[in-house]
C-alpha cells in the first residue's frame, strides 16, 4: 500500500534564515549542525529546542583572505521559532576552542529567496 501525502494545508511551514559564520578553525556542514543544536539546547534545552526543526539546507565557504575563515549558510527552521533561534545563535562565541560568531543576514519563505537575497 502506498504512503499517502500530507496536503499542503497540513503540513508545517518553515522559514530559511540566512547566517554569517566566521570561525577561527575551519569548520564543516556537520560541525556547524552540531555547534547550532548545542547552541539552542543550552539556551531553552531540550523539549523547547525540539520545536525548533533545524536543518543546514546550504553550506558555502567564502575566500575573502582574511585572518579568519568566512561561511554562509541557509538554516531551515519551524516558522514561529525564528526569533528563539537568532537569539540562541548569538550566544553561541566558542565552539571546540576555537572563537566563532554567527550573525543572522535576514529571514526568507523560501530557499531561493533566501540565496539571492542574502548569499549572492
Amino acid at each position: 500500500m502506498k504512503l499517502k501525502i500530507l496536503p499542503p494545508t497540513l503540513r508545517k511551514n518553515h522559514r530559511y534564515l540566512a547566517i554569517d559564520i566566521k570561525s577561527q578553525n575551519e569548520i564543516s556542514k556537520d560541525d556547524l549542525v552540531m555547534a547550532v543544536w548545542d547552541a539552542c539546547i543550552r539556551f531553552f534545552g531540550e523539549c523547547e529546542s525540539s520545536n525548533f526543526n533545524l536543518w543546514i539546507v546550504r553550506f558555502y565557504e567564502i575566500n575573502d583572505n582574511n585572518d579568519y575563515n568566512h561561511y554562509k549558510a541557509i538554516l531551515k527552521c519551524q516558522r514561529g521559532f525564528e526569533d528563539k533561534i537568532r537569539s540562541s545563535l548569538i550566544t553561541l562565541t566558542k565552539f571546540k576552542g576555537s572563537y566563532i560568531s554567527i550573525n543572522t543576514l535576514g529571514l526568507s519563505g523560501t530557499i531561493s529567496g533566501a540565496v539571492s537575497k542574502y548569499i549572492d
